[in-house]
């Protein structure tokens, strides 16, 4: 599984359509193949396969365009190493 996008599709996962939701959940979550997933949809495996690579490049898209999942990384490495109060106000936003 690629964590990467998971954690991505966690932010920008709601910009998709059901059915492309559907299918990322199912291929990176319940963990079914491609096939599968086309035969649970009565669709073709070619498909399948063209939508979770179309979600995928979107993902990449959104973060390279709106930074969400990277700004928040930047944040949890500065609240790090600053006062614990600080730290826990700062949490609680994010």
């Amino acid at each position: 599984m690629d964590i990467h996008y998971v954690e991505l599709f966690d932010y920008y996962g709601e910009l998709f359509t059901e059915k492309q939701k559907e299918y990322f959940k199912d291929y990176y979550f319940n963990n079914l193949t491609l096939q599968e997933i086309a035969d649970n949809n009565s669709v073709t495996r070619n498909a399948v396969h063209k939508n979770i690579k179309e979600i995928l490049n979107k993902l990449d898209y959104y973060e390279e365009k709106l930074n969400l999942y990277s700004n928040k990384k930047k944040i949890e490495n500065l609240i790090k190493n600053i006062d614990i109060n600080i730290k826990e106000k700062i949490e609680e936003l994010i």
